[in-house]
């Protein structure tokens, strides 16, 4: 190959995680063809929480195996599977329950949380470098319970927090209405989660991690990725749906639930599924909030936001071809309100995303076991925002040859 093709690098999908890695790439002096089939940030990235969440949790567990039923049978519950759907996802649900074994379990968590250590430190120094630091706000996050039920049924996900060293401080009474008046005063618990940031506009992170890329010499195109072929003096050659082929000497794979196609291509599928979420914008609440809000017990969030008040979370399993139901988010508008009596939803937009979840929690970060050159990054669930510096810090020492600082094992596409 010549020394300029050696030096390319193709990265398939720009949300949050492909452009971030775009950036760092181009950073380190490499030449980056960033590739989506719609515009920078359109995609899932446009409408996930805005949320820096440290506290990971692995899905799976006793704990909430217990839960699954209930939550299942509950037309209002913070998960909900079509049964048209149950069938393609059962392979995947007991890939789900196999990972929530104790003792894989702790190596789950393990590996979260390692990826949670570094993730602030890696987003406020990316910020710096593009140039942007006020998007991320100094506040934290409220997680809150409505009863003394709720909160004690969440000991255990406090219990983890401390054994990995989180910050986090249990409020009653009066203090919840300190930190954030515009709870109600209903609420029996809250706990401060101080470092769990908030992002200003998450779309324009995105926009801005993608400008600062093509500023630095980054290239998009917009396109579809069919396939990758690997020639044999070694380039990489990206086959594009409508014929056009770009040669390179890497290929990251960051396209979300829809890595899973070309993964299959390369001959290593993985158990990608979606889990659409939803969110409302709430342009003119009547509420000014100052920290976000977590219900742990219903599943949602409410983060201030991309100008307004931004309400969404859940899990429904339904695939990527499925029409939204725009019944879910009201269903959380409603519980939002329950716990801010004063939000108003005036000028609202509704939303639909799909988030790439694998059934171990977490996400895949990892040479191809079957194509040199080729990388994925993709899987990261509900903390793609959360892990997008530390994922492009780790891809760009894989693809120029660097040992990351992290043991990468747990992250492997081979693990299955």
């Amino acid at each position: 190959m010549a020394d300029e093709t050696k030096k390319s690098v193709v990265v398939v999908g720009a949300g949050v995680i492909g452009a971030s890695i775009a950036f760092e790439l181009q950073r380190r002096g490499l030449q980056v063809t960033l590739i989506d089939k719609g515009e920078p940030g359109r995609g899932t990235s446009f409408g996930n929480m805005a949320s820096i969440a440290l506290d990971f949790a692995a899905g799976s567990g006793p704990s909430t195996w217990k839960k699954i039923p209930g939550w299942l049978l509950d037309p209002e519950g913070p998960v909900w599977l079509w049964p048209s759907y149950a069938a393609r996802m059962l392979p995947w649900f007991l890939r789900f329950l196999a990972a929530g074994r104790p003792s894989r379990l702790r190596e789950i968590e393990d590996a979260g949380m390692s990826l949670s250590n570094r993730a602030l430190g890696d987003f406020r120094e990316m910020l710096q470098a593009i140039g942007a630091p006020e998007l991320m706000t100094e506040e934290g996050c409220l997680a809150i319970y409505e009863t003394e039920a709720e909160f004690a049924a969440d000991r255990g996900h406090l219990a983890m927090m401390q054994r990995y060293g989180l910050e986090f401080e249990v409020l009653s009474n009066g203090a919840i209405q300190y930190y954030e008046p515009t709870l109600s005063p209903a609420i029996a618990k809250a706990v401060l989660l101080p470092d769990n940031k908030s992002i200003r506009d998450p779309y324009q992170l995105v926009v801005k991690l993608t400008d600062a890329a093509k500023a630095a010499g980054t290239t998009f195109v917009s396109g579809t990725v069919r396939n990758i072929e690997r020639r044999g003096d070694g380039t990489a050659v990206v086959l594009l749906e409508d014929g056009r082929r770009i040669e390179a000497g890497s290929v990251v794979l960051a396209a979300g639930v829809h890595t899973r196609f070309l993964a299959e291509k390369l001959g290593e599928p993985i158990p990608l599924e979606t889990e659409r979420g939803y969110h409302t914008q709430i342009m003119k609440p009547g509420i000014a909030m100052r920290y976000s809000v977590i219900w742990p017990h219903r599943a949602f969030m409410v983060t201030p936001t991309a100008g307004g008040i931004r309400v969404g979370g859940n899990v429904e399993l339904a695939g990527l071809d499925a029409a939204p139901d725009f019944r879910r988010p009201r269903v959380l508008v409603r519980h939002a309100q329950r716990a801010l009596p004063g939000l108003k939803v005036e000028e609202t937009t509704e939303w639909m995303g799909h988030r790439p979840a694998l059934p171990d929690t977490i996400p895949i970060i990892s040479p191809s076991s079957k194509m040199s050159g080729v990388f994925y990054a993709t899987g990261h669930g509900h903390l793609g925002l959360t892990f997008s510096a530390t994922t492009a810090l780790v891809i760009a020492d894989m693809v120029t040859g660097l040992k990351p600082s992290l043991d990468m094992t747990p992250f492997r596409i081979d693990r299955y």
